[in-house]
C-alpha cells in the first residue's frame, strides 16, 4: 500500500490543495494527502507553497483567486494567518494557531486539527486522564496544540517547563481569557525531575533529538527513572524515529508515542474537512511512514 503508484492526470477539472510555509521543502504533507487524494478517487493534487512572512496576504489572495480548494499552515505561518481569515473555529481561537484551512462563500476560514492530531494515539483504549498530570517540555507554538489536548483528554494538571522564567509567564498569560481555562502551572527546567514522580503524561515539543544533535534528548535516563511505570513517553518530532528520548523510555519499559501519528491523524482530518470522505488513514501513515524510511507497521 505504501508504494501505490499516485496519479499525476491533471486536467482543468482537478482540484488543488497544498501547504503554506517557510521553509517548506521539508514537509512530509504531499506525499501523504497525494496518495490519499487517490486512494479516495479525488482529482486532485496537492501541492507545498513556499510563502515569505511578509506575504501571507498577498498569498492568500492569490490561492483564492487561483481556485484552491483548502491547504494545511504550517511554520511560521501559523498564527500570521488568522488575520487574513473571514472565519476562525472556537478552538484555533483559544490555541493561537490555525493549521487548516478552508474556502467557504464568505471567504477562507481555518481552523486546528493538530489537537485532534496530537489526542488521537492517546484516545486508544479507556484511560481516564481525570486524574493524571501531563508535563509539556517547551513553551513554544507547538506546545500550544498540546496543552489544548490535555484540557481536551481532562489532565487535572498541565505543567509547562521552560528555560526562560520571561517567556514561561508570557506563555501562562497568554492562556488567560482562553475558553479551554487550562489547568496550567509552570516550571524551570531545572525543576523537571521534582515534577516526574506523579508524572502520567511526558510530551517533548522542542528540537531537542532532531537532526544533527541526534543523539540528544531533553531528558536524561536517571531523570526518566522516576516516571510511574505506566506513564506515556510522547515526541513530537517524527524523525529520527525512535528519538533518543523515546529510546531511553522504551528502556524503562514506559509507552511511547512519536511524532508520526500526530502528523498522520492532523492531516487526515483536513483532508476529511476539505472532501468529506473519510480519509485513508491506514494508507497515510503507511506512505508516510516509506517517505520517513521507517519500516511498515
Amino acid at each position: 500500500m505504501a508504494n501505490s503508484p499516485v496519479s499525476l492526470a491533471i486536467s482543468g477539472k482537478t482540484q488543488v490543495f497544498g501547504i503554506i510555509g517557510d521553509p517548506i521543502e521539508h514537509s512530509m504533507s504531499p506525499p501523504m494527502q497525494n496518495a490519499a487524494l487517490n486512494a479516495l478517487g479525488i482529482d486532485g493534487v496537492y501541492v507545498p507553497f513556499r510563502v515569505e512572512a511578509a506575504k501571507v496576504a498577498e498569498a492568500l489572495t492569490g490561492l483564492w483567486a487561483l481556485n484552491v480548494r483548502g491547504f494545511n499552515v504550517t511554520i511560521p505561518h501559523k498564527q500570521a494567518v488568522m488575520a487574513e481569515l473571514c472565519h476562525v473555529s472556537d478552538l484555533a481561537q483559544a490555541v493561537g494557531a490555525v493549521n487548516t484551512v478552508w474556502r467557504t462563500a464568505a471567504g477562507w476560514a481555518g481552523t486546528n486539527t493538530d489537537v485532534l492530531g496530537f489526542v488521537s494515539p492517546l484516545k486508544v483504549g479507556d484511560r481516564d486522564w481525570t486524574q493524571s498530570r501531563a508535563v509539556v517540555l517547551g513553551n513554544g507554538g507547538a506546545a500550544r496544540a498540546v496543552v489544548a489536548g490535555g484540557v481536551e483528554l481532562g489532565c487535572a494538571e498541565i505543567w509547562v517547563v521552560g528555560r526562560d522564567r520571561d517567556r514561561l509567564n508570557t506563555f501562562a498569560a497568554s492562556w488567560a481569557d482562553s475558553p479551554l481555562r487550562p489547568p496550567l502551572h509552570t516550571a524551570l527546567w531545572p525543576d523537571l525531575t521534582a515534577l516526574l514522580a506523579d508524572t502520567h503524561l511526558l510530551v517533548n515539543t522542542t528540537p531537542i533529538g532532531m537532526s544533527p544533535r541526534v543523539d540528544a534528548t531533553p531528558v536524561a535516563a536517571d531523570a526518566l527513572a522516576h516516571l510511574p511505570a505506566t506513564a506515556i513517553a510522547y515526541d513530537l518530532i517524527y524523525t529520527p524515529s525512535p528519538t533518543q528520548f523515546l529510546a531511553l523510555a522504551t528502556q524503562r519499559g514506559l509507552h511511547t508515542v512519536d511524532g508520526v501519528e500526530m502528523l498522520v491523524q492532523q492531516g487526515a482530518a483536513a483532508l476529511t474537512l476539505w472532501t468529506q470522505q473519510p480519509a485513508p488513514v491506514d494508507l497515510m501513515r503507511q506512505v508516510l511512514r516509506s517517505h520517513l524510511g521507517l519500516s511498515p507497521l
